[in-house]
């Protein structure tokens, strides 16, 4: 089975300030196109190919759509919440990487097996893009 990335979107478009305040729609779905690689490539020296990437959005992000190689999951309340809840019941049998900043999040995932990377691993160190 593949391994899963887990990407926190609001946690990872906000460690970058390009404006995406301004559009938190258009952000969300410039970072769903910089994830793409990673279902075919990995996380460089976390994970090996093949990833199952997926995008956990919220808010006004909440209408983006999923595009080949990423799966776009909305969260009707919130976006930590919901990466909780796939955590636990999709990763019991795979490797599963959450990337994210936020220290509470991290801490809850990792108490449920799942290991933890920041923004930079995935958004380009601080350009905007991977």
């Amino acid at each position: 089975m593949d391994s899963m990335v887990i990407v926190d979107a609001a946690n990872v478009v906000g460690s970058v300030p390009d404006g995406w305040w301004r559009d938190r729609h258009g952000a969300a779905e410039r970072l769903r196109d910089a994830l793409g690689q990673y279902a075919d490539k990995g996380l460089p020296g976390l994970v090996a190919p093949p990833v199952e990437v997926v995008l956990v959005v919220e808010g006004a992000a909440r209408g983006v759509e999923s595009v080949e190689g990423v799966r776009v999951v909305p969260a009707s309340g919130s976006g930590d919440d919901r990466i909780v809840q796939l955590v636990a019941e999709e990763c019991a049998d795979r490797d599963c990487v959450v990337v994210t900043a936020d220290r509470g999040l991290r801490e809850r995932v990792q108490a449920l097996g799942a290991r933890v990377t920041g923004p930079r691993t995935v958004w380009g160190r601080g350009q905007g893009g991977a």
